[in-house]
């Protein structure tokens, strides 16, 4: 047969691999796999023995560079040379010269950039720790005792702070990640995080503040030097019990002010599932705060780059900052409790919500949790019922904390 691109579309997979051959195609042929896969080859003889070279994937690899690739091989073949081991040698060549700049240019453009929401994290770590000193070394020339030493390093500095020292293992998954994509794309052909242990040791995180620390939170919280955006973000993550990096990326157009609720679409969303959220009392008062603030920007927390959003790691950094005493960077703890996170005002959140008589797997919708017992997607609007009235609940408490009245505690516990 001759060759188009409409006859390899048409070659349909079998139970079995087989090739077709190009009519006069001098060994140019193209393999087809159960799973669909094609794959331009040269069949060919060299010292009497029949040798099989493969050109590349289609669509991956066209059909006019694959007979490029043909003709380039038959005249290595003319002059007595075998194609198939200069192809590995070129491939070896090209590995190499693969630099670990590159690599990570590579990385976060073609697989973090395409699979992961974080993935301006990744390129921050990359940057800082990575390529100051192997940005110049070959990807191939990096060994695993390189890697210890670079992720000792990285441990060592974050305990002279009083870190704990995790930003370790953080930086051992960015890597391992990166050289993971480098094998499957044959950049290099080992990984050098292969059996390397995580370098520091990581507690489960279980810290739930407190009717006192929760008074003390919201009370103390404009005492900080944190703007006043993001002092109301995190009382909103008390109050609505949602993740810091889906109320970072609140559009005003996800509001619906007049019945009380924002609406997270799936693109913004940890787990890809679109949810709703029910817009308490003490909710709507600090997101009619916000709008003032935002003036006309299309994001409720706008960031500092126009156009852009507020980021997950200024609030963290912001957090950090009201929680450290540091005179050389006029810094005041202004909450003098034990340290928390964002993340533990969701967690706050959630347990408090649960001893107000709101029923776990209710709380679990309002978190947008996934059940792994439930195989079926719910409904954008299934729940809402519950989550409305486990919110409200959630806001008598939570009032009642920061004001000593006495809450009105109501069942709800699922049917």
């Amino acid at each position: 047969m001759k060759f188009t691109d409409a006859s390899i579309k048409a070659l349909k997979p079998i139970s079995e691999r087989y090739e077709k051959w190009e009519t006069n195609g001098k060994g140019f042929g193209i393999r087809v796999s159960p799973a669909s896969r094609k794959t331009f080859i040269f069949m060919f003889r060299f010292d009497g023995t029949a040798r099989r070279m493969t050109l590349g994937s289609y669509p991956r690899i066209t059909l006019s560079r694959a007979h490029e690739l043909h003709a380039k091989a038959r005249q290595e073949l003319e002059k007595g040379i075998d194609p198939g081991i200069e192809s590995v040698r070129g491939k070896r060549q090209a590995r190499e010269a693969y630099t670990v700049s590159e690599l990570v240019h590579d990385y976060i453009e073609k697989h973090a950039k395409r699979k992961k929401r974080s993935w301006k994290e990744d390129q921050r770590i990359l940057n800082k720790d990575v390529i100051p000193g192997w940005g110049k070394r070959k990807a191939a020339s990096i060994t695993r005792l390189e890697v210890v030493n670079l992720l000792d390093g990285v441990r060592d500095r974050a305990e002279a702070i009083g870190g704990k020292g995790v930003q370790a293992n953080r930086t051992l998954e960015i890597i391992r990640k990166m050289y993971n994509f480098a094998v499957g794309r044959s950049i290099v052909e080992h990984s050098p995080c292969a059996v390397i242990e995580t370098p520091a040791k990581e507690n489960k995180r279980d810290r739930v503040l407190n009717e006192n620390e929760i008074k003390g939170f919201w009370n103390n919280l404009d005492k900080s030097r944190m703007e006043r955006a993001t002092q109301l973000l995190l009382k909103l993550q008390l109050v609505t019990m949602q993740r810091k990096g889906e109320l970072v990326q609140i559009e005003k157009t996800d509001l619906d002010l007049k019945n009380g609720w924002w609406t997270q679409p799936k693109e913004k969303v940890k787990n890809n599932i679109a949810h709703r959220v029910w817009l308490s009392n003490m909710a709507m008062d600090l997101i009619e705060e916000v709008v003032e603030l935002s003036g006309d920007s299309e994001w409720l927390f706008p960031g500092r780059i126009e156009g852009k959003h507020l980021t997950p790691q200024a609030v963290d950094h912001a957090l950090r900052d009201a929680q450290t005493n540091d005179p050389k960077r006029n810094t005041v703890d202004v909450f003098n409790i034990p340290k928390f996170t964002p993340h533990d005002l969701r967690r706050t959140g959630a347990t408090h919500a649960t001893g107000a008589g709101v029923s776990r797997f209710i709380v679990s919708r309002v978190l947008n949790h996934v059940d792994q017992s439930i195989t079926a997607r719910y409904d954008l609007h299934e729940y809402d019922n519950e989550k409305k009235q486990a919110l409200e609940a959630w806001d008598r408490k939570l009032n009642s904390i920061l004001t000593g009245e006495k809450a009105k505690v109501v069942n709800l516990k699922r049917k």
